[in-house]
């Protein structure tokens, strides 16, 4: 057995939330705000309602920066493209970044 077992201690990467997890959570968060605006973008939510309000104005201030890199004809292309951008680099950031506090 180990020392941490018999002790009733556990290392500290095996005890409670690390560093790591809370941040891969955090990029999954953002990104799921992100995709759920696209979702009701496509659907044609209503915008006057709090809710789809919310999510647009959160997607909007998340994915600002990439809104206009690209500017493609049709509205359905721009939304995928532009805040859809925004959610993968923060998928792929936020994940690699808990892989390299993982291991610290």
């Amino acid at each position: 057995m180990h020392a941490e077992r018999i002790s009733g201690r556990t290392s500290g990467r095996r005890a409670g939330w690390s560093a790591g997890r809370i941040v891969a959570l955090a990029a999954d968060v953002v990104a799921l705000i992100i995709v759920v605006w696209i979702v009701m973008d496509l659907l044609d939510a209503n915008r006057s309602n709090d809710v789809v309000a919310w999510f647009h104005d959160a997607a909007t201030w998340l994915a600002g920066w990439s809104l206009d890199i690209f500017h493609l004809a049709r509205h359905w292309a721009q939304v995928i493209v532009g805040y859809g951008l925004a959610a993968l680099v923060y998928l792929v950031a936020g994940h690699a970044l808990a892989r390299l506090l993982h291991r610290v």
